[in-house]
């Protein structure tokens, strides 16, 4: 199995997010809690990589900067 690269930090999203849902965020584009913001949940689950393990802790990193997740 070849090692996946560790592209970690992206913008100022959180490290405990880990490495596989940082690469498919900034992916897709989603390098910063602002852009994070700007999607749902829902939205955000739908892409591999990204469990709900990240989505609460992206939660808890949103709440933190007075920001939160687009409603559904």
């Amino acid at each position: 199995m070849a090692d996946t690269p560790d592209i970690r930090p992206v913008g100022d999203l959180p490290d405990a997010i880990g490495k596989t849902a940082a690469r498919e965020l900034a992916g897709n584009g989603i390098t910063s809690l602002a852009r994070v913001a700007q999607h749902s949940r829902k939205e955000l689950l739908a892409i591999h990589g990204v469990g709900p393990k990240a989505i609460a802790i992206l939660g808890d990193a949103l709440a933190a900067k007075d920001l939160d997740y687009r409603p559904s």
